[in-house]
């Protein structure tokens, strides 16, 4: 376990500047994926699987029922506009 702490610090360590903007967008998208899908999916609780989303992330269970949600999820009712009266 020592070793790989130490492998990964020095991977961490030793990683360029544009390895980094490669790095970081990647992870941020996979680690809110729950919520970039229910953003595609036009779910209607976009807000609470958002704010879920932040400490679920480091469960990897808690993480996949968030996804389940967001695909599952009811849709957001369409506003329709309004008619002018004429």
């Amino acid at each position: 376990m020592n070793e790989m702490i130490t492998t990964f610090s020095n991977a961490f360590a030793a990683a360029s500047l544009t390895q980094w903007l490669v790095f970081l967008p990647l992870f941020l998208a996979v680690y809110f994926l729950p919520a970039l899908l229910a953003l595609a999916f036009n779910r209607k609780h976009l807000k609470l699987i958002l704010v879920a989303n932040i400490p679920a992330g480091f469960s990897i269970i808690a993480w996949g029922a968030l996804i389940v949600w967001a695909v599952t999820g009811k849709m957001m009712e369409k506003k329709q506009p309004e008619k002018s009266p004429v």
